[in-house]
């Protein structure tokens, strides 16, 4: 596991932040090396620029630069989310989960599918999907009033039932609570406390799905591994 982090930081050492033109404070307290400088900095942008892909990917670039895989995972997949066709983004999360032995997709999925299923991001795909909507809504009005168009009522019927249901699927996707586990290792038990019995130990940068919560504990499922337990919520990055 050492010599796959090491592979993946040397990796990531050449990585450039995204959007850095002209350097900013931050990026260039990054090139430096001063990484957590550069975190605080980025941060901060943040607070200014909150839907802002470039600047959580360039949070996960620090990160891993620092050893936090799993905060490096969950940033990256921040990006992601908001701009889930970039190629560095998702090269970056890859390799982020991959430090923890977790995949961004299953190996049953083609990655071209994976890629063309996330090409829009949610708030695109949403948009797309209501202005389909709206369209064949004026195209169904002008066919009842004129009695044309009906070759286009259907087509764009079956246009909108495809987008419709590339909708609904990531829509279940989206709504899901996931987390990363951010310590070195946490402890997934079958119950929400240390008097519990550990079933697993999950490595740093797993993705998990969060299904309730007690007290300071998670009810999580690793999908990676089809199991299922408690965690500690401070173990865990939500996303």
């Amino acid at each position: 596991m050492k010599t796959v982090f090491a592979f993946l930081t040397a990796a990531l050492v050449f990585a450039l932040p995204l959007a850095a033109e002209e350097l900013t404070p931050a990026a260039k307290l990054y090139h430096e090396g001063r990484f957590a400088e550069a975190l605080s900095a980025y941060e901060n942008e943040l607070k200014k620029y909150p839907n802002d892909p470039f600047v959580y990917y360039n949070i996960g670039n620090c990160y891993f630069e620092m050893g936090s895989a799993g905060l490096a995972a969950a940033n990256y997949y921040r990006a992601f989310q908001l701009r889930p066709r970039d190629k560095e983004i998702r090269q970056n999360l890859s390799m982020a989960l991959a430090a923890g032995g977790e995949k961004l997709y299953s190996e049953d999925i083609p990655p071209a599918l994976h890629k063309m299923f996330f090409y829009l991001s949610y708030t695109e795909l949403k948009g797309l999907t209501q202005a389909l909507f709206w369209i064949w809504g004026l195209v169904c009005a002008y066919w009842i009033l004129k009695r044309k168009g009906a070759r286009a009522v259907v087509l764009l019927g079956l246009v909108l039932c495809v987008a419709g249901g590339w909708f609904y699927a990531r829509h279940t996707i989206e709504t899901e609570t996931l987390a990363v586990v951010a310590a070195p290792v946490a402890e997934l038990r079958s119950g929400p406390g240390k008097n519990f019995p550990a079933s697993a130990n999950i490595a740093q940068g797993h993705l998990v799905t969060v299904e309730d919560k007690k007290d300071n504990w998670y009810k999580v499922v690793v999908k990676s591994q089809s199991i299922s337990g408690w965690m500690e919520t401070s173990s865990l990055e939500k996303i």
